[in-house]
Order: C-alpha cells, then sequence, then structure tokens
C-alpha cells in the first residue's frame, strides 16, 4: 500500500503528524514526523511531511486536529528557504565590505558559487531551491560585463585589504604563489595557452598570480596568459598591489619559483622586502667552512647564515643565504634520492629504455651512474635554503624559516578554490569574461576564508549543515506569519562562532 500522512491528537492535546502504510489490516508508522501544539506548527509539519513523500501521496485527515465546535482554520504554506544559511553568507558578503559595490546580481554570483559552484546560467537553479530570489540569467551574464567595466575586483581587493589589516593589524607581511586553471576546448588564443601546468594537463591554460595575508586571507588575483612563466607574474601583481593601495613597506614571501637575480632586484627597487626559497645548487660553496669543518654533519634543525652575490655585472648584489637542516627532510630526500638511482640503473643496465634522468651519465654510447652528482645530492640532503634582503637585526634566521612556512596557505587557498569554489575548468572564452569569472571566485574565496577561520569548520560542512534549515512562510487564514527550522546542535554550534545574523529577518 502506498504511505500516506496521519494527523491524530495526542493525550497531551498536541496533533501528532505521521507517515503511515497499511497491510493486512495492520496499521505501520513509518515516521513520526513530530507533534504541533499550533496551527504553524501544523502546517510546518505537514509540509515536512509532503516533502517526504515526494509530494502528491495519501493523505488520511481524521479531523481531529481541531475541536468540534471550532470551525477548522486552513493552513497554506507559501515559501520555503534556507534563510539562515543565506544570512550567514550575506552577512560575510557584508561585513568585509563588499555591498560597497552595489550589485544585487554580482553578490547573487558569488554567494550562490559558495553553496553550489555551477554554470553561470545554472545558478538560477540554486537560488530558487534555496528560496533566493534570482535574477534573470540575462541579469547575471549582465553583472559578468559590469564586473570588468567597474572595477568590481579593485573594489573587492581594497576591502580585502581593509579587513585583512582590521583582524591582523597592520599589514606587514603577503605570500605569493601560482596555480593554473584549465579549460574544456582544445582552442588556443593569446590568454589561453598550452604551458607548464602544475597538474601535468595538455589543455589550454591560464595562469593566476594569489597575493595572500599569513592566514591565507586573499588580497590580490592576477590573470597571466598559460604559457607565462611563473617567475615573470610575481612583479606585475606586487606592482598592482603597491598601485592599488599604496604599499611598499611590506615583506614579500615567495617559493623558489620565483627566484631569479633580476626579481629580487626588482623587488628590492620597488620599496619591497623578500624572504625566497633558494635552490640548492650553491649550497656546498654557501657552506664551505662547515662541510670542512664537520663533514656532512648536521643537529636536527640547525640553521645556518651563509651570503652569496646574486646578479652579473652592474645588478650584482650580495644576498644573505639562510639554511636549515631537518632530519625528517633528510628522510624523504635519501628516499628520493634512491628512487632516481633505481631509475638511472635500469636504464644504465638496460632494463628500462633511455630517457633523461638525473644521476645517469651518458659518454658516447656508455651510460653509467654519475657518481659525483649521487655524493653531491647526499651531501645537500636534508637542506633547505632561504634568500632574503633582511638584515639580521630586523628578523632572525629561525623567524625567516617560519615566515617560509606559512606559504602552504596559499596552498590552503587554491585548493579552496579548485575543490570548493570550482574555479576550473573554465568554460568562457573572452577575456572579459574570464576576468569577471576570477573574481567573482576572488571573493567567494574571501567569504569562505572568513568563515572557515570564524567558524573552526570548512565551507563544505557550513553550508551542508546549514542549508537543510527551512524557514516557512504560512498563510493562516489570511494572516502570514514565518516560522523558523529548529536549529540542531551541530548548527548551534556553527552559528554559535559567527557574529549575530543581522540580514533577512
Amino acid at each position: 500500500m502506498v504511505p500516506f500522512i496521519r494527523r491524530v491528537k495526542t493525550s497531551s492535546g498536541a496533533t501528532a503528524v505521521q507517515i503511515v502504510e497499511k497491510r493486512g489490516g495492520v496499521r505501520r508508522i513509518l515516521e513520526h514526523v513530530g507533534s504541533a501544539h499550533d496551527e504553524a506548527e501544523l502546517a510546518v509539519l505537514m509540509q515536512a511531511a509532503r516533502e517526504s513523500l515526494n509530494t502528491g501521496q495519501g493523505e488520511l485527515d481524521l479531523g481531529l486536529d481541531a475541536p468540534e465546535q471550532a470551525p477548522a482554520s486552513r493552513a497554506r504554506v507559501l515559501a520555503t528557504s534556507s534563510q539562515i544559511l543565506w544570512d550567514v553568507l550575506d552577512d560575510a558578503y557584508r561585513l568585509l565590505g563588499f555591498d560597497a559595490i552595489g550589485d544585487d546580481a554580482f553578490r547573487a554570483l558569488v554567494l550562490a558559487r559558495i553553496i553550489e559552484p555551477t554554470s553561470k546560467a545554472d545558478t538560477v537553479r540554486v537560488l530558487e531551491e534555496i528560496g533566493v530570489a534570482a535574477p534573470h540569467v540575462n541579469t547575471l551574464h549582465a553583472a559578468l560585463r559590469r564586473c570588468a567595466g567597474r572595477d568590481y575586483r579593485g573594489q573587492v581587493a581594497r576591502a580585502c585589504l581593509a579587513h585583512s589589516s582590521r583582524t591582523t593589524g597592520q599589514a606587514a607581511m603577503v605570500l605569493y604563489d601560482t596555480t593554473t586553471l584549465h579549460f574544456e576546448n582544445d582552442d588556443e588564443d593569446d590568454l589561453r595557452r598550452v604551458g607548464m601546468s602544475k597538474e601535468r594537463r595538455v589543455d589550454p591554460q591560464v595562469q593566476v598570480g594569489l597575493l595572500v595575508d599569513p592566514g591565507g586571507f586573499p588580497l590580490e588575483v592576477h590573470l597571466f596568459e598559460g604559457n607565462r612563466a611563473e617567475t615573470t607574474t610575481l612583479i606585475p601583481v606586487l606592482t598592482q598591489f603597491q598601485q592599488r593601495h599604496g604599499v611598499t613597506d611590506m615583506v614579500v614571501v615567495a617559493d623558489a619559483g620565483m627566484l631569479s637575480a633580476a626579481n629580487l632586484n626588482a623587488l628590492e627597487d620597488a620599496g619591497f622586502k623578500f624572504i625566497v626559497g633558494s635552490r640548492l645548487t650553491k649550497a656546498p660553496y654557501d657552506l664551505a667552512e662547515h662541510f670542512e669543518r664537520k663533514g656532512d654533519y648536521f643537529t636536527d634543525g640547525q640553521v645556518l647564515e651563509s651570503a652569496r652575490v646574486m646578479g652579473t655585472g652592474k645588478n650584482a648584489r650580495e644576498r644573505r643565504i639562510v639554511y636549515q637542516w631537518s632530519f625528517k627532510r633528510q628522510k624523504r630526500d635519501d628516499r628520493n634520492i634512491n628512487a632516481m638511482i633505481a631509475k638511472a640503473e635500469k636504464i644504465a643496465t638496460g632494463a628500462s629504455p633511455m630517457r633523461r634522468t638525473r644521476f645517469l651519465k651518458v659518454t658516447g654510447a656508455r651510460k653509467e651512474l654519475d657518481q659525483a652528482t649521487i655524493d653531491r645530492a647526499r651531501q645537500l640532503a636534508g637542506l633547505k635554503g632561504y634568500v632574503t634582503n633582511l638584515p639580521v637585526e630586523t628578523m632572525t634566521g629561525q623567524a625567516i624559516i617560519a615566515a617560509y612556512h606559512d606559504l602552504w596557505q596559499v596552498e590552503a587557498s587554491f585548493r579552496m578554490t579548485k575543490s570548493d569554489l570550482r574555479a576550473r575548468p573554465v568554460f568562457h572564452r573572452q577575456r572579459e569574461a574570464i576576468e569577471a569569472h576570477l573574481t567573482i571566485v576572488f571573493a567567494a574565496l574571501a567569504i569562505t576564508r572568513y568563515l572557515t577561520r570564524e567558524s573552526g569548520k570548512s565551507i563544505k560542512r557550513i553550508v551542508r549543515t546549514l542549508r537543510p534549515l527551512r524557514s516557512v512562510v504560512i498563510s493562516i487564514d489570511g494572516h502570514q506569519i514565518t516560522a523558523e527550522p529548529a536549529i540542531t546542535p551541530e548548527a548551534r554550534e556553527i552559528l554559535d562562532q559567527l557574529p549575530p545574523i543581522t540580514t533577512g529577518h
């Protein structure tokens, strides 16, 4: 028998709403939806029961929901919405200052991407499903055009720096890295190019440079051609940051991929201090005194300092180099070295086909292990280097290393943009639309970072917990009331960590 809804009076005078079925003359309760103490609660429970039955299933009304002497009131659900989730996101949007943009369609695109990342056209469905008035799809596409014409990204960036400064004090350090976003399209153009992909993809792509504060909160994002070398992206991003905010007295942290004498000189000439990962090719010479006196012996966590001239001719400048040796890193390096030796040995003995690999020396037709290169790699195992123009009086070697280790925050932000916000693949073709897409992701990332920091929960957990909490607008005898959902313990834990909701009610 098809399940149906039953309403029945309880001994306490409440009205119980149940989903039941009848088989062989025996009525069996499948689900007890809840007990209502007034018309509003009853209407909510009935709506919940209907949704549980996927709407349109049988309903058995025993007429027990109202006293016989009084005419039965008619309750009707007019609308339901995930108002709490929307208010949490909207409050964050407003708190970060993005409401100054004054574009409701742009706001809808940003918040919908956090709720359920999808295409711009499908954003209408996402908004309608959570009960929010959705702009027409043409209005959303018009917002993309306004995004570039009215410099929404600049407004978002200024609001982000203001928030970061309020949260962490006067900004003194920024972290930089790049990633790639690919396209589901084989056609290249001046922007979408096949290039060096960190994911080893061969699709057309773009380079994205991201600047964040030490907590991973985004400050600046920039778009580059897909085949552009990442070393050439750092200066344009910092120049834009400098021009937008008038800030120069800052420390920039970047990985070894940004290391070049020209980059470092340009940073210094622009007034920036820097901490950049150092390649280890020069380490044996930088640490010659240590190797002469102590050989390959280091203590775990040992910090050593050196100096090296970088650049040539009039561009040559002496740089401070900080090294640290780690036992854990040394074990990892040794495992990698052993794996590469095994690969080289197979090629040398003919067990594997010829290919270029480390530790293999080819002289004419002769293939053998390059023992000198292996010995040098063993000597450097466990070491990590850092280049800086900060004097030791300003920042110790240990502080330099700690600041560099914060670069994981940039990687965490990139993971959020690619997984939680699904910034890729990109389906737009024109640069203006791609730039607008990146601006929407930039604003959504800022809200995501803010909410995850304040609540201590991932954005997926926040959305998954708050989205099912449906506010219900009910009409009873021509009067409208709003019934708020019961707050689950998990939802309460999240909401208690956030500022009180101020929008939507």
